[in-house]
């Protein structure tokens, strides 16, 4: 059976382009300017996907940016111990001159090795281990859990300890994941990243990690509509866990990245930006998206029809989306 182009939900009216990404936020959230604080702190979150390239840094980057403007103190770790990217993102690449492994070796304290960002106080960076260097083997996969512990009993803990998870399942994974409380697991809308999505999630599980959210990246309506890609929904339902955030393609990602600023940082916002934006709130209040399915009227069946299986068009409406589609990418 095959389907009818989504039916989208009446929308407000999109952003004017003096309207910073917290005024966006704002008006989705009743006029709040800032999310309430869910659970004890610091909140110890793992950001992973086991796939390369689906977009853990980035989210780390925009997550712990997007907390320090709301005034919540955030730690971003880069837990890859020889390929670290997080300080490039974060504009802090000639600022790394001390890491954990300083930290463990007695060279240096650990308040000497958080990097603060030039533009927000309340972020830190701390890098796992220099490039090219290796980790002293008898400190194991608790590396991360003593500086976890270390950033507790601090003067002033912050409020959030987001780990940027290095790929794959081997040593590196176990390191990352071996303090955390919570976990977002990023993934883009092909078989090949939520086959690996869908093996995290149960290495998580069985490491005693059951807060799992999902932030489905590099998402492009155009295809969704096209049946040539999954949708967001199609995507939550298959692994099972609650939707953090639904990120769309964006070119602006790319400049974001070259330049070493957070994508939530442009103003005007990006609709990548209002994306990653939202999922922070989410991510503070402990929520999730909520999901609507649209049945449509039948139409004649295409042929090769990627969700043809299912007898119904399946389209995320939320919150976070409407203001994507605001911006036209769902047109």
């Amino acid at each position: 059976m095959a389907f009818a182009p989504p039916r989208l939900l009446p929308l407000p009216p999109p952003p004017s382009a003096a309207e910073s990404t917290r005024a966006v936020s704002a008006r989705h959230h009743g006029g709040r300017t800032a999310p309430e604080l869910s659970g004890p702190t610091p909140r110890v979150v793992v950001v992973t996907s086991g796939k390369g390239g689906v977009g853990k840094t980035t989210t780390t980057a925009n997550l712990a940016a997007s907390l320090a403007r709301l005034g919540l103190p955030a730690v971003a770790v880069d837990a890859d111990a020889g390929l670290r990217n997080l300080d490039l993102l974060l504009g802090l690449e000639n600022r790394v001159h001390l890491t954990a492994a300083d930290v463990l070796a007695g060279d240096c304290r650990l308040d000497q090795a958080l990097v603060r960002h030039r533009a927000l106080q309340d972020l830190h960076l701390l890098c796992l281990s220099k490039p090219r260097s290796k980790l002293p083997l008898a400190f194991g996969s608790k590396t991360l859990t003593w500086v976890a512990d270390a950033l507790r009993r601090s003067p002033n803990p912050p409020a959030f300890i987001l780990i940027d998870c290095p790929a794959g399942v081997d040593a590196g994974f176990v390191t990352a994941i071996a303090p955390a409380e919570e976990a977002v697991l990023v993934t883009t809308p092909d078989i090949t990243a939520l086959r690996d999505a869908d093996r995290v999630a149960g290495l998580l599980e069985c490491d005693g990690i059951k807060d799992i959210k999902i932030i489905v990246n590099r998402v492009r309506p155009d295809l969704v509509k096209g049946e040539d890609m999954m949708s967001a929904l199609d995507v939550q339902e298959m692994l099972g866990l609650p939707l953090l955030g639904v990120v769309p393609e964006d070119a602006e990602v790319i400049r974001s990245t070259n330049r070493g600023v957070p994508l939530v940082l442009n103003d005007p916002p990006t609709p990548a930006g209002l994306a990653l934006e939202q999922a922070t709130w989410r991510l503070v209040e402990r929520d999730a998206m909520t999901a609507v399915m649209v049945e449509e009227q039948e139409r004649p069946k295409k042929k090769g029809g990627f969700f043809s299986f299912f007898g119904l068009e399946r389209f995320i409406c939320c919150d976070g989306v409407e203001e994507i589609c605001n911006s036209g990418l769902m047109a």
